[in-house]
């Protein structure tokens, strides 16, 4: 909605998001897709403009990309272009847990954070798995899965955690 608030004009864009840091200070403010292009290559080209201008101007609000990064190659193309902070790597978008695994290692690599994001179809066993996942490739941000919801998500994540690094280490006495 910023993008249509300020006409993608990155300047505009730039002014109302260092007021939106200056609000929410002392607390850490972060945006996902403040911006909404017709094609990725529009995308990567406008977000990356943006984040430029945030750290020309010393805005520290990182800009998190979720809509046009869904399979790897998309991940890759926005690493590539340095044209964001933070990637949210949609699991199911991306259609193997090998990928979603490869899209986390790529961010990393590349100097981005990834995001280990859900989705409302997720059920308990691929929350399980996305768990072990989380455990293996480490990064900056787990979601909470299944669903929208917040307690039952995070309980279902953070136990599975939990009892892979209780049998980890009962394995290693």
């Amino acid at each position: 909605m910023i993008g249509v608030a300020f006409d993608n004009d990155v300047e505009r864009m730039t002014d109302y998001i260092g007021t939106l840091h200056d609000a929410a200070t002392p607390y850490r403010l972060c945006l996902e897709t403040p911006v909404l292009m017709q094609t990725r290559e529009a995308q990567i080209e406008l977000v990356g403009a943006l984040r430029a201008s945030l750290q020309r101007r010393s805005v520290a609000v990182p800009l998190i990309v979720d809509e046009w990064a869904n399979d790897l190659d998309d991940v890759r193309a926005f690493v590539a272009a340095g044209a964001t902070d933070m990637i949210n790597v949609k699991s199911p978008d991306l259609g193997v847990l090998i990928n979603a695994g490869q899209a986390i290692l790529d961010c990393w690599a590349g100097g981005v954070r990834p995001i280990l994001g859900g989705s409302c179809t997720d059920t308990d066993q691929s929350a399980r798995m996305m768990a072990h996942l989380a455990l293996a490739v480490k990064p900056a941000w787990v979601l909470a899965r299944p669903g929208m919801g917040i307690d039952e998500g995070l309980q279902i994540v953070h136990n599975e955690m939990a009892r892979a690094l209780a049998s980890a280490a009962a394995r290693s006495e």
